[in-house]
């Protein structure tokens, strides 16, 4: 168990960085450490916590997913034909590990979190395989579109999830940016806390 506590300066400003206990992926050779710097995180591109703001599964309540309209789309008729269980694809070994719940955001020309599920697992390794397995989870229609979709990658990501629903009233972009206190949209997605999701919907209610 490797635990590591120590601060750093930059132009001026002071940092701290704790890497929590280390977990290792089998399906990826290399350790997986979360940083935390200083707003919200994900475990591929660092973000960090408000100060304050504690570790613990709270902090990594849910997840934003990043996509394109298109996929959305294709995601959403998917949903709406009766199908319970989705797989979200991404290129190479990315998204989150830990999470209960997924939010959509969904990029031009919406640029809104437009939906919200249950995440289920994140399964990654051999892109063929994968498909294989879990390929009529998702909302492609060959895997020839799939390996497009990769194109020279043979690694692949597939978030599964349930419980798919579209927001009636979606969250906007300048909502995000209040209430997260961010400036633009980190790449890759990133997690939210229970309290930060439950202030993003709160014309929802809380989940």
């Amino acid at each position: 168990m490797l635990y590591f506590k120590d601060s750093i300066k930059l132009r001026g400003f002071a940092f701290q960085i704790c890497f929590l206990p280390v977990k290792i992926d089998e399906t990826f050779p290399r350790f997986y450490t979360e940083s935390i710097i200083f707003g919200t995180y994900n475990s591929e591109s660092v973000q960090p916590p408000r100060t304050g703001q504690d570790l613990s599964e709270d902090y990594r309540y849910g997840f934003v997913l990043i996509s394109d309209m298109k996929w959305w789309e294709k995601i959403c008729e998917r949903s709406r034909s009766g199908n319970s269980v989705h797989a979200f694809v991404r290129r190479n070994l990315v998204g989150p590990l830990y999470a209960e719940k997924l939010l959509f955001y969904v990029k031009r020309p919406f640029m809104q979190i437009r939906g919200l599920a249950d995440f289920i697992e994140r399964v990654t390794g051999d892109a063929e395989k994968l498909w294989d397995k879990y390929g009529g989870d998702t909302c492609l229609d060959s895997f020839e579109s799939y390996l497009k979709l990769l194109g020279s990658i043979e690694k692949a990501t597939f978030i599964r999830f349930t419980n798919l629903r579209e927001l009636e009233t979606p969250i906007s972009l300048e909502t995000l940016k209040k209430v997260l206190s961010i400036s633009r949209i980190p790449r890759g997605g990133w997690y939210l806390s229970r309290e930060a999701l439950n202030q993003l919907i709160a014309q929802k209610g809380s989940v």
